[in-house]
């Protein structure tokens, strides 16, 4: 790959702050920071992919916004091509603004003897343990159905499917039913993936070996069988099958399934009718978003875990203005004290304020229709596009009635402003308003939606 041409380097960096600002950065350090960009063919800017998962990913849900910022940049731009990165290659985005952050605590493996398998890694962080997870009113249930699926031998439900929104600790779970499962039987093989692990092992198998039975005997051949993110393996016919077919094999044959989402299984979209019947079998429990007597918890565990003296006062301030997620709240932890330590100063309200002003602000500015569009899109997986079409699909009709519904309430646009911001007419956006209002009364899972998308763009997540 050749970089000497700096200006596909400026312009895509230049993008990547644009789409930060627009996007978040749950979406600029999670996806966007492992494209690079190859070079410019016939008018085609040539993005290349680490995995397939992330090719798949940013292909279908932003190649849209990548390509009307790359023509703001250069109007000589009239395409994008997506590509898989050569296996030999190492990509990387260190000449870029954006960069995923590096892993604070190196991972281990819930049984060591799979480590040997490096085809199948199953990476997990030591400090996501039962005891160092936080549990308030809003997770209870979650952290006890995860603890008894852990430590039972029997199998009381199957499979356990903890679904929430992001940060609010489903993978703090998930690694701690791996590692109670590993200390209390070591003999037994728990294998910890991701989606995108579970994809991209998949597809190695099936593009580049050539052979899928290696992949198939390693997956069934386990006691327990942990996904993380679940969602996104749907929508894709062939790793969707090799799934249910894993799934179907390991509950005949008694062995454990836990499973985690954004979302429950009657809300996943693009997967198969029976396996989503399958899924509601076992337990299905849903983590809230936190309250504010959950985040001062867990901002005074963060505290004692850094082994550093927070004022209370300052701990109280956090879990009234630090509301997106748990990520978030910790993070912010992290960034006061080591201010306090770089900079040889107390932790005051003062000084919180001053370097979390970037968070605060965020939570304090006007929600606009496209970051309404873009939330709302995320949370649904469909694509502003979508919410922009014609297409008449309840899949896509809800969300857009939904992201209009949202529009009117929080911001102070006139139902013909907001009306143009969806290409329809104000009698359109009249109609989604009533709809949605006659439907959340009666509708708990609408409720939940708006609840948190609202807390997603308004960091308020006082319950």
């Amino acid at each position: 790959m050749d970089f000497r041409d700096d200006s596909i380097q400026t312009e895509w960096s230049a993008i990547c702050s644009r789409l930060q600002q627009e996007m978040g950065d749950r979406f600029a350090v999670r996806w966007l920071s492992k494209i690079v960009p190859d070079s410019i063919e016939n008018h085609c800017v040539n993005l290349l992919s680490p995995s397939p998962c992330i090719h798949e990913l940013v292909k279908q849900n932003y190649a849209s916004q990548i390509l009307a910022l790359w023509q703001k940049e250069n109007p000589n731009v009239s395409g994008l091509n997506f590509k898989l990165a050569p296996r030999s290659l190492e990509t990387t985005t260190s000449s870029i603004v954006l960069k995923a952050p590096k892993t604070a605590v190196q991972p281990i493996s819930a049984r060591p003897s799979m480590v040997e398998d490096d085809s199948l890694p199953s990476l997990l962080d030591p400090a996501h343990t039962f005891d160092t997870f936080v549990v308030g009113d809003s997770n209870k249930m979650a952290a006890t159905a995860a603890r008894h699926v852990a430590e039972s031998d029997m199998i009381t439900f199957n499979p356990l499917y903890i679904h929430g929104g992001v940060g609010l600790g489903k993978t703090h779970l998930m690694h701690a039913i791996a590692l109670k499962m590993g200390e209390i039987h070591p003999d037994k093989k728990v294998l910890y993936l991701s989606a995108e692990q579970f994809f991209h092992r998949f597809m190695q198998a099936l593009r580049i070996d050539q052979d899928t039975r290696p992949f198939q005997n390693r997956l069934r051949s386990v006691d327990a069988l942990l996904i993380d993110d679940i969602q996104f393996i749907f929508g894709k016919t062939a790793t969707q099958s090799e799934f249910a077919q894993t799934f179907n094999a390991l509950i005949a044959e008694g062995k454990k399934i836990i499973l985690s989402a954004d979302k429950s299984p009657a809300d996943l979209q693009g997967i198969d009718e029976r396996l989503r019947s399958r899924m509601t079998q076992g337990l299905v429990v849903e983590i809230h978003p936190t309250d504010y007597d959950l985040r001062l918890n867990i901002a005074i565990q963060k505290a004692k875990q850094l082994n550093k003296d927070i004022p209370s006062e300052v701990l109280e301030f956090l879990a009234r203005h630090v509301t997106a997620n748990i990520r978030e709240l910790e993070g912010a932890i992290k960034r006061i004290t080591a201010h306090a330590d770089f900079m040889d100063t107390p932790i005051t309200i003062e000084t919180t304020k001053d370097v979390l002003q970037d968070i605060l602000n965020v939570h304090e500015r006007q929600v606009s229709v496209p970051d309404i569009q873009q939330t709302v899109a995320i949370h649904f997986n469909l694509t502003i596009a979508d919410l922009k079409s014609v297409r008449r699909e309840r899949r896509v009709v809800r969300p857009r009635q939904l992201a209009m519904y949202l529009a009117k309430e929080l911001t102070p646009l006139s139902l013909p402003d907001i009306a143009m911001c969806f290409g329809r007419d104000h009698t359109t956006v009249m109609h989604a308003i009533r709809t949605i209002e006659n439907l959340l009364p009666r509708d708990a899972q609408l409720a939940r939606d708006l609840d948190v998308i609202k807390a997603e763009l308004k960091g308020d997540m006082n319950g």
